[in-house]
């Protein structure tokens, strides 16, 4: 199973504390490890040797942080470049990875997702075409789940609390036997104009068509997800201390 991470964005709603370097490139507490370090280790405890990284915005910063922290590790890493980073969203990401995919299973991460590592394992582990990871507890301003009878069948950051079921935390598994399918559909958006949407969509409309979208639970174990100066003082605060997973260099 390959590893995806999406780290293109320009993270706009940060750039007051991450100035002109990628969101993933911001460092935990006084740590020299950053988010994007912490997600590679814990994608490499996890049994991940294949991290397909797609850069956008200063991604030279991304890529050399990269081949000097694991310099032994090379081998392990490919990068994918999303040259229209500044106007699409992360859909056009995810399609421009689809020849690395190669029609193997894989894990798709959002690059401002810290997480216990230990969140992973069922879902590596899920039979599920599409298993996506959810909390059970309300977070403001992240996209939420409808499940019903052990599948997800609705997913948006609209839903309401009086029926949300779940929190996404912005991490994705799809098994090999729908690779087709999504990208049919990712290709019909992109296609389509519809380049400044999420993945999700797609995701959405597969679930729409009874392909099975099950999910696994984060239970206890910390996470968040880092999209503006709040959500920083809040991981630095209440989840960085708790994350078992602590990055080191190669």
């Amino acid at each position: 199973m390959k590893a995806l991470i999406l780290a293109a964005g320009r993270g706009t709603r940060i750039h007051s504390i991450h100035g002109d370097h990628p969101k993933c490139l911001i460092r935990f507490n006084d740590s020299a490890a950053t988010i994007l370090d912490h997600q590679i280790e814990s994608l490499f405890s996890a049994g991940f040797t294949d991290i397909g990284i797609v850069v956008g915005y200063e991604k030279n910063q991304i890529i050399q942080h990269v081949l000097t922290r694991y310099r032994g590790s090379r081998r392990h890493f490919s990068f994918i470049e999303n040259p229209a980073f500044a106007k699409t969203n992360n859909i056009y990401s995810f399609w421009l990875a689809r020849t690395w995919l190669n029609g193997e299973s894989f894990i798709c991460l959002n690059a401002d997702v810290v997480f216990d590592p230990r969140i992973l394992f069922p879902a590596v582990k899920s039979g599920a075409p599409i298993t996506m990871i959810v909390d059970p507890e309300w977070r403001d301003e992240t996209m939420k789940v409808v499940i019903s009878e052990n599948r997800v069948i609705q997913m948006s950051k609209r839903i309401p609390q009086s029926e949300f079921s779940g929190t996404y935390i912005g991490i994705t598994c799809f098994g090999a036997d729908v690779h087709e399918e999504l990208f049919a559909k990712i290709d019909n958006l992109v296609r389509t104009d519809k380049e400044n949407e999420f993945f999700n969509v797609a995701v959405q409309q597969l679930a729409d068509e009874g392909v099975h979208v099950g999910f696994t639970s984060t239970g206890d174990l910390p996470w968040a997800e880092i999209d503006d100066p709040g959500d920083l003082a809040f991981a630095r605060l209440y989840i960085f201390p708790r994350l078992t997973s602590r990055p080191v260099a190669a």
